[in-house]
């Protein structure tokens, strides 16, 4: 009789569900904090707390036998063996409210100024991207106010862009350019890896008061862990989906998407993944689409995406460069020897493309803007000649248009920081220009 009430007791309490349980911090090795005693899930929430109570939230990414690895969401500085950690059950989310406009967030979506978001929703970081069938087609052009992509590489609302760039060419100003002037609801700018001198020189300089008051920054510096420029990415991309759920018109910036890229890679080899190209982990590139599949059209509103790659040595087929093209739908590619000339915007039309401007653009700005760029590609393979006074004139009637029209196409192409340009005006502008 002992024996059968034992055995039941022994049931009862396999069966039941325990409301707390904790662990303790078994060794730091690196990045990752192993733990014991504990279960919990990949992406959970975990708090370890301690010798002075202080609590440092870190999170799940990882398992090793039964142990649980962590990786902090802050500095591991004051974590000693034996410190309590407490599982809790949920995985990181972000406050989403109408009061974030004209806010600077950090990483995880606090406000820099510890000021309180009230109100609103909460929203997971992580989330499934809209169903493909009841993504809406798109039909529409969203001006961005810069006449080289007006003109030559007209984008629809909804549309994922990539920019890509070497350092120091420009990207960050061209951002800046579109959160101005581009006609949307609200901008979501994720400023990730970024230095911390350049943040307020974007909020100032490029952004401005303007295209501040529409505007929420995420901003995830280089000097954070890894984890927290990871988290940085998809923060913005949930309040970019929050708004989008609201049936609004929202523009998503991203710089950059490699430094993105190297944070998950500084994870994925904290945890033991082992390395592939160039030293990124094959986690890198299961990452990528998982964030970018997320924005674009819904069946309620819209989030049109411009993610800047940086790209290592100016080598547009990098690992991460030749990644991310194949996700996004465009890629606009900016010259470091057009912005030696001066030449700003620095966007490299003839190395550009938007794989909708034929779908959404009228037929006659696709013919014009054709011919544009043909007479461009025609004079920069006639270039040397034409600089060494090799060629002559009459020789080759097309080369001859293309001198012609070279500095006019540059003159159209060139536009101030502070320029603004209706996307009308631009196409007019550039139809009228061989009428």
């Amino acid at each position: 009789m002992l024996d059968l009430d034992f055995n039941s007791l022994i049931q009862k309490v396999n069966e039941s569900k325990v409301i707390y349980c904790e662990g303790k911090v078994k060794k730091v090795i690196g990045l990752t904090i192993e733990v014991e005693g504990i279960k919990a899930f990949v992406g959970e929430l975990c708090t370890i707390y301690n010798e002075k109570n202080k609590s440092i939230s870190c999170e799940v990414v990882g398992f090793r036998e039964d142990d649980v690895i962590l990786m902090p969401l802050g500095e591991l500085i004051g974590i000693s063996p034996g410190c309590r950690v407490v599982p809790e059950g949920k995985p990181l989310s972000v406050r989403c409210s109408n009061n974030l406009f004209g806010k600077v967030l950090d990483g995880l979506g606090n406000p820099l100024n510890n000021e309180e978001i009230k109100g609103g929703d909460y929203y997971p970081l992580d989330r499934e991207p809209p169903d493909p069938l009841k993504r809406r087609r798109i039909k529409s052009v969203l001006p961005t106010g810069i006449r080289a992509i007006d003109g030559f590489l007209t984008c629809g609302e909804g549309q994922r862009v990539g920019i890509f760039a070497g350092s120091g060419v420009g990207k960050s100003t061209t951002l800046g350019m579109i959160a101005k002037y581009a006609e949307a609801d609200v901008n979501v700018i994720a400023l990730i890896g970024e230095r911390g001198r350049e943040v307020l020189d974007f909020i100032e300089k490029d952004l401005g008061e303007e295209g501040l008051k529409k505007s929420i920054i995420v901003c995830a510096t280089s000097d954070k862990p890894a984890l927290i420029r990871l988290k940085g990415a998809f923060t913005a991309t949930a309040i970019a989906e929050y708004f989008r759920d609201q049936g609004k018109k929202v523009i998503l910036m991203m710089d950059s998407v490699t430094r993105f890229a190297m944070a998950q890679r500084e994870v994925g080899l904290a945890i033991g993944e082992p390395p592939a190209t160039k030293g990124y982990t094959p986690s890198v590139f299961a990452m990528l689409p998982r964030l970018m599949e997320r924005s674009g059209m819904s069946d309620r509103g819209s989030i049109t995406a411009f993610y800047t790659v940086l790209v290592d040595g100016d080598d547009f087929n990098e690992p991460i460069a030749d990644a991310v093209r194949s996700i996004l739908d465009g890629h606009i590619v900016l010259s470091r020897s057009l912005a030696h000339k001066n030449h700003y915007p620095a966007i490299d039309i003839l190395n550009s493309v938007s794989r909708l401007m034929p779908e959404i653009a009228e037929e006659e700005h696709k013919k014009t803007s054709s011919f544009a760029r043909d007479l461009l590609a025609t004079y920069k393979d006639s270039e040397d000649l034409i600089n060494i006074g090799a060629y002559v004139k009459g020789s080759n009637k097309k080369v001859d248009l293309a001198i012609q029209f070279n500095e006019i196409l540059n003159n159209y192409l060139k536009q101030g920081i502070n320029e603004h340009t209706e996307f009308n005006e631009s196409v007019i502008r550039l139809v009228r220009m061989f009428s």
